[in-house]
């Protein structure tokens, strides 16, 4: 029993990472992610039915699109692996993230607070070509001039695997190409002896931008602008609560953070 979940959890690791690889980025978006503010891009993902090969049909007859957007909040300096605290997306996906990240161990990158906007999600089945399908919908962004729409081809059975796949192209892509300049100006981001971009860190291994973050969310806390669970929520995923509770208590005790 133990041998075989094990082989179905190796299979569709496998699954996973060939979904990772078949899935191709027709339309970029025209801009990239905003360096200070957020961002959000209309996606269409589209897919040939999976059903298509049980029935005997051609893939040629149908396409699926899935539209959709996803809004990437303030960007903050981050490791890869806390890009897997996203929202929306299901467990073969943040597999995929995971996968993803591991790539680039420690590259510089960017976190946005990922989040699918299901209000304005939608599946259309047509009956033409994924081809043919891509063409219209690129011509009808290319005469709107929608700088922040993108154009998928992904995997039926894990459509939003593929969409963490150009998640990760997006964000490496803006980081390197966007943000970067100004991430190294601020010193938040240095380049490595590889001379790969690689995270700015203090003695303890924190990300000096983290430092930074977490000092302008205790002003807030002062000045009883923000709640005590969103400071404790901040320190907890930077692993930092014990080097800062002290401080964080001793606020109770005098009656600050308090609405």
């Amino acid at each position: 029993m133990f041998c075989f979940g094990g082989d179905f959890i190796m299979n569709m690791d496998e699954k996973i990472r060939q979904a990772i690889e078949e899935t191709k980025v027709i339309k970029s978006p025209g801009k990239l992610l905003a360096s200070f503010d957020s961002t959000t891009i209309h996606y269409y993902l589209l897919t040939v039915p999976m059903y298509l090969d049980f029935e005997g049909r051609s893939p040629e007859s149908e396409t699926v699109i899935r539209e959709g957007r996803i809004t990437w909040q303030r960007p903050k300096v981050i490791t890869p692996s806390y890009m897997l605290r996203v929202e929306g997306f299901s467990g073969e996906a943040r597999k995929a993230f995971e996968m993803l990240a591991q790539e680039d161990s420690d590259l510089a990158m960017i976190l946005y607070g990922l989040r699918v906007s299901k209000d304005f999600e939608k599946m259309d089945i047509v009956s033409n070509s994924l081809a043919a399908v891509a063409i219209n919908i690129s011509e009808d962004i290319d005469k709107k001039k929608d700088p922040y729409s993108a154009i998928i081809r992904g995997i039926d059975q894990f459509w939003d695997v593929s969409l963490s796949k150009f998640i990760q192209e997006i964000v490496d892509e803006s980081a390197y190409n966007s943000q970067l300049p100004d991430l190294m100006r601020n010193s938040s981001v240095r380049v490595g002896s590889g001379g790969f971009p690689v995270i700015t860190r203090d003695n303890m291994g924190i990300p000096v931008i983290a430092r930074n973050e977490i000092e302008i969310l205790f002003k807030l806390f002062e000045k009883g602008e923000i709640d005590p669970f969103d400071l404790k929520q901040e320190l907890d995923r930077w692993g930092m609560f014990e080097q800062y509770q002290d401080r964080f208590f001793k606020y109770f005790r005098k009656g600050i953070g308090r609405k």
